[in-house]
């Protein structure tokens, strides 16, 4: 079961796998974490990433590719995986079809100013890359992180400026991909419109796409 994790900046999607990640018993596949990683170790890679994700930019396609490929190798992906964050662009999606191929793209959309207010209370532990929200998640100390005491700062590309960026961004260039799915009936809509309490409204819209997927895969064969 190999399933795409798409929308917009701010939108949960990244909280939504890791909880479909545990519930189905495959991994989830960060590419921003992948990122982190890279610009933690302060490798070459690392430092040309940081440049672009500072920006609110995408990092080029031929690194992405790269990056998500060696991953996907892996001996934990063999049985399926939820991938959030790649693809964003038609030619990441064309590449992701010859090396993987995808059981069904899960597309969570929100208005935009829930995005916004998302966004720009989320918080990151330096140490652990746990996230909290100052409304909604807040930690029980102010700044610290519950699960590893580290402490918690604003993402480069979760101030304002940045935010605006990536939204844009999105809109030119990563929402052609969901038409380049629906083309192929790939793509499910999930409407995560809802509160963070609220989340159960959301997985169980996935559940109802992802346990379809013997009986689409019954009908193709037939």
């Amino acid at each position: 079961m190999n399933i795409v994790i798409l929308g917009s900046p701010g939108v949960g999607k990244g909280t939504y796998a890791k909880i479909l990640s545990e519930k189905f018993n495959i991994p989830r596949i960060s590419v921003g974490d992948l990122f982190r990683k890279a610009m933690k170790n302060e490798t070459e890679l690392g430092r040309k990433i940081e440049d672009y994700v500072s920006r609110g930019d995408l990092v080029p396609d031929e690194t992405t590719i790269e990056l998500v490929k060696k991953r996907l190798q892996e001996d934990d992906c063999k049985n399926g995986f939820f991938l959030d964050g790649f693809p964003r662009t038609i030619a990441q999606a064309e590449a992701m079809e010859r090396f993987k191929k995808i059981s069904k793209v899960l597309n969570f959309v929100a208005s935009e100013w829930i995005i916004m207010s998302r966004l720009g209370g989320r918080r990151t532990c330096r140490e652990c890359g746990a996230t909290y929200h100052v409304k909604e998640v807040p930690p029980k100390l102010e700044g610290i992180c519950d699960r590893c005491g580290g402490k918690l700062y604003l993402r480069s590309d979760e101030a304002p400026q940045a935010i605006k960026n990536r939204l844009r961004v999105y809109l030119e260039k990563t929402k052609p991909v969901i038409g380049y799915f629906r083309k192929r009936k790939l793509l499910a809509i999930i409407d995560a419109n809802y509160k963070f309490e609220e989340v159960d409204k959301v997985i169980s819209q996935c559940e109802k796409h992802l346990q379809n997927l013997g009986e689409d895969s019954r009908r193709r064969r037939i």
